[in-house]
């Protein structure tokens, strides 16, 4: 059994790189705001792209703590620091994504905001996965 359905109403036009909607049923796994510092809380990159790579295995370990996997996200949320510069690094966040989630594209909301709570962070990501039972 599939993990969750994608939702696309007909006569949509589908989305690229995300989904408008997810229907799960499983046990549900939520993550923190997960930001892209190592397991000493250091930051190693400084770009919208280096911290990306770093959010997704830090996501995708905490997800493994309860069994799940890439396959199971249904939902990420996105804030990042500056917009032009999420905008500038889509290739390099995109080929990232792909090697470490594949192909599966959640309900997804990008948000710019001011600042984020760890001052070298330039982006933090909230993830929902649905793990089928």
């Amino acid at each position: 059994m599939s993990a969750h359905t994608t939702l696309l109403p007909p006569g949509w036009p589908r989305p690229k790189g995300y989904a408008n909607g997810i229907a799960a049923t499983g046990t549900l796994v939520f993550t923190a705001g997960v930001v892209g510092w190592d397991v000493q809380e250091k930051f190693a990159a400084d770009t919208v792209a280096g911290q990306f790579r770093q959010v997704l295995e830090n996501t995708l370990a905490i997800l493994a703590e309860a069994g799940a996997g890439p396959e199971h996200i249904v939902r990420m949320t996105w804030y990042v620091t500056d917009r032009d510069a999420y905008v500038a690094s889509l290739a390099q966040i995109g080929a990232h994504y792909r090697e470490l989630v594949g192909k599966n594209y959640p309900a997804m909301a990008v948000v710019e905001v001011s600042r984020l709570v760890e001052p070298a962070a330039l982006i933090e990501i909230e993830t929902t996965a649905v793990v089928p039972l």
